[in-house]
């Protein structure tokens, strides 16, 4: 889809003249550093103080007033950020680029989180429709898939913790997104992720205003594309310390190639408390209700021969369950999170972020189904030895019956994660402890169909029943899962803080069990439990407040991918569409080493290795005779990631800030492995 997004903003009188007063003018302010000779080739450009310097050592330096000017305007574009917004400031002793408002609020409204992310060093992104609507964005992270890089949104994890799929699209609007952080190579060690073995994404919400108004805008496109934004802040409530703002929008459009549609409506609501030094608690609460009729995934060859055309049927016909009608995924969901820091002492600091995701469908897909001769799980039905009788309803068409297979699946997620910070001196040791528990719930059904493909209601149709009863399924599945993790991190300055030593270790213990409750199902019940060590060092050297070298040696893992690595999938068309297999977690293990120049021309190179072992790979097919896939996972061994990685950002200069990147990635796999 080519679209031509058009906006309009309306505000009311207040906000209006804060815009203009304010934000849509050039502002300028003052920052103080210390005096030092413009490095070659700055021409005069910003000078940052060196923040991992102490307040003694930067007040007895001199000091010298830099003034700038810049715009902000009411959606966030500040025109200030080296890059075009792309390359804010990174001191961390690792890999690590950026994404700040000035650069979201310039693309389209309807940008998805890892369209954002495309030009980053190491990534690789595509979207599977225009307005990244639709579930199962694709990115990889160093070669890397999408799955094996975790997902935080204000501190809480984000993916499926269990098939570590995302749709990005159910999180955040766009317009309040307010900076992505991606670290390339490893997770921090407090993170709350089971699946970082490539690295971590940290996404944040914009904060309130303290101002009292609002903001408009709107988007239209062809494909009948078009985005309806509304947001709301309260500014400060009086002398509480508590703002907050809500927004509500709405977004559709047909589908780029095919018949079918997309529709969104997403709530955003944040809310923060602050008081004394340093004190807050946030409140972050999202809903997504979101549908999207479904595509075929061509075939090389299928493409080739029929491109664009090759899809879901317009147009029903008797035992045509491509017909696009049929095949609709949702994607609805609940997020709570309640990010809270706390000053304690002048060296005691304590941060907790406790968070509940709730996520359900159903997602539906055609289907033609034995009449007799199928399968209730394992076992056979309609034949002389089975203890279920034939399918002996109407609108049969050649011993199949049409249908809708539909899967009401439902997952909650309950967790906390806490750490305790103590700063002496020099030193900061951390100590944290993560908690989480997590179910999931699903059941395929199957909605009969008449010959007009509208389906049929009643007892024993919808969903079909056995005479006994019992409602026929692929899938009765509970699954469940329980993790802990402590942490411990300590962080020592030497030489008046321009070296930085890190040292960590993290224990994450893992439980797991889930069920398929289908006769015959083999193993009907299965689990595992893991234990997983997980040091980190890191090192740091800030030759000056412009330049930064650092060395890292860090390790991750990601459990076992999807609830078919522990109990089978079944069809009624084929028994057993799924094998369990005996996997193990992924391990990885990184080294890094790298350069970082800031100032008017922004720099930054490293060279990184990785290797890891039993490398999950969850492949993916159609479910025989229908339109819904089923994961199969394989242990593909081990695999070896070597490369480097570079970016460049230009400060704004005469309204110009270039930005370019690149990498060279050489990966292999480092075993046979069998497919099928």
């Amino acid at each position: 889809m080519v679209s031509f997004p058009w906006r309009y903003r309306l505000f009311a009188a207040t906000l209006l003249s804060c815009a203009v007063t304010d934000s849509c003018a050039a502002r300028l302010w003052a920052r103080t550093v210390p005096a030092e000779k413009p490095a070659s080739g700055h021409h005069g450009g910003e000078r940052q103080p060196d923040r991992v310097g102490s307040v003694t050592n930067m007040a007895a330096l001199p000091e010298e007033i830099a003034v700038h000017g810049g715009m902000k305007t009411a959606d966030g574009v500040t025109n200030t950020t080296p890059g075009g917004g792309l390359m804010p400031r990174e001191t961390a002793p690792r890999s690590q680029s950026g994404v700040t408002r000035d650069y979201i609020a310039k693309q389209t409204p309807s940008t998805s989180i890892v369209n954002l992310m495309a030009s980053l060093p190491g990534v690789v992104s595509a979207k599977v429709d225009p307005l990244g609507m639709a579930a199962g964005d694709m990115m990889t992270m160093r070669g890397l898939t999408q799955s094996q890089v975790g997902f935080l949104f204000e501190g809480a994890p984000e993916a499926d913790p269990i098939s570590y799929g995302i749709s990005t699209a159910t999180l955040v609007d766009s317009e309040n997104l307010g900076s992505l952080t991606v670290s390339q190579g490893s997770p921090d060690i407090d993170a709350p992720l089971i699946n970082a073995a490539g690295g971590q994404i940290a996404a944040f919400e914009i904060d309130p205003s303290h101002k009292a108004g609002g903001f408009i805008e709107g988007m239209g496109g062809t494909h009948s594309g078009n985005k309806e934004f509304l947001r709301l802040n309260t500014g400060d409530i009086g002398h509480s310390g508590i703002r907050g703002f809500a927004s509500f929008s709405h977004t559709s459009t047909n589908n780029w190639r095919g018949p079918g549609r997309q529709e969104r409506y997403h709530v955003d609501s944040k809310w923060v408390k602050e008081w004394g030094d340093g004190n807050s608690v946030k409140a972050v609460f999202a809903f997504t209700q979101q549908f999207n009729n479904g595509t075929l995934a061509p075939t090389l060859d299928q493409w080739k021969q029929y491109g664009y055309n090759y899809n879901l049927s317009g147009q029903y016909t008797p035992g045509d369950v491509t017909y696009y009608g049929l095949s609709r995924q949702n994607n609805n969901m609940i997020n709570v999170i309640l990010p809270a820091h706390f000053r304690l002492s002048h060296e005691l600091e304590l941060t907790t972020t406790p968070y509940f995701i709730k996520q359900w469908g159903p997602s539906d897909g055609g289907e033609n189904i034995p009449v007799s001769g199928g399968y209730f799980g394992n076992v056979p039905y309609g034949t002389g030895t089975s203890s279920y009788e034939a399918l002996d309803l109407p609108y049969q068409t050649n011993n199949m019956l049409s249908t809708v297979l539909r899967d009401p699946w439902e997952q909650r997620m309950g967790a906390v994660n806490t750490a305790l910070k103590w700063t002496h001196g020099n030193n900061s040791l951390t100590f944290g402890w993560w908690y989480s528990y997590t179910s999931h719930e699903e059941r395929y059904q199957f909605l009969l169909l008449d010959y007009a493909g509208r389906k049929v209601g009643g007892y024993g149709y919808d969903p079909i029943r056995f005479a006994n009863g019992d409602i026929l399924s692929g899938d009765n599945l509970n699954f469940w899962q329980q993790q802990n993790a402590l942490y411990l991190a300590d962080t020592l300055k030497l030489l008046h803080g321009k070296l930085e030593l890190s040292a960590g270790f993290k224990a994450v213990m893992l439980q797991r069990e889930g069920t398929n409750n289908v006769p015959g199902a083999s193993a009907w019940k299965s689990g595992g439990n893991y234990f997983e060590p997980l040091p980190q060092f890191y090192a740091t050297y800030h030759i000056d407040p412009h330049n930064q070298v650092y060395i890292n040696g860090t390790t991750a893992f990601r459990a076992p991918v999807s609830t078919e690595a522990y109990v089978p999938d079944y069809d009624p068309n084929a028994g057993q569409i799924s094998a369990v297999g005996n996997l193990k977690p992924e391990y990885t293990i990184s080294e890094e080493i790298g350069y970082r120049h800031f100032g008017f021309w922004n720099f930054s190179i490293a060279a990184f290795n990785l290797n890891m072992t039993n490398h999950n790979i969850s492949s993916s097919g159609y479910i025989p005779g229908s339109t819904l896939v089923v994961a199969l996972p394989i242990n593909a061994g081990g695999q070896t990631s070597r490369g480097i990685q570079g970016e460049f950002g230009l400060r704004p200069w005469h309204h110009f800030s270039p930005y370019l990147s690149g990498q060279y990635l050489h990966s292999t796999m480092d075993n046979d492995f069998a497919v099928s």
